[in-house]
């Protein structure tokens, strides 16, 4: 089977296309070596999108065994902790809104952007900003790799 993307060097570096939509990324390095290895993940992530998912919860677990299995409740209860008087109270308040119980105990790692956009649906201006909130220090903790969620 022919793969759809192909490796070319640009100025030293190295890029990837995709011979479907013609879509070029670069691949960030000028190591032939690594560039070939990152090819080859990309062509593996597209012919087998489920074993890749499993693929990097294993990595990840390995630096955190905890990343797995972390909802939002308790990033949730550590942000309001770090909080004292009036935010404190707004805080306590605030995670008890109904919106936020879509995702309140869904595992980080399994919350889609859907489940935002349903817990935006049910909630109002106050939860999406306190989505936000939990969101960045689930981020600033380092409990969650990456962003989920676009900045506007």
């Amino acid at each position: 089977m022919k793969s759809r993307f192909i490796l070319f060097c640009r100025a030293g570096a190295y890029y990837s296309e995709d011979t479907q939509t013609r879509q070029q990324h670069s691949l960030r390095t000028k190591d032939k070596t690594e560039a070939i290895a990152l090819l080859h993940f990309k062509i593996e992530a597209h012919r087998q999108p489920r074993l890749n998912l499993h693929i990097a919860r294993t990595y990840l677990a390995a630096t955190d065994p905890e990343i797995s299995k972390r909802t939002r409740q308790p990033v949730m209860g550590e942000m309001t902790r770090t909080k004292t008087g009036l935010t404190h109270a707004r805080h306590v308040v605030a995670m008890k809104d109904k919106a936020f119980g879509l995702i309140r105990n869904l595992p980080i790692l399994e919350t889609h952007s859907a489940h935002f956009l349903k817990a935006l649906e049910l909630g109002g201006v106050s939860t999406n900003v306190y989505l936000r909130r939990i969101h960045n220090f689930a981020l600033d903790m380092n409990w969650l790799r990456w962003s989920m969620r676009p900045k506007r």
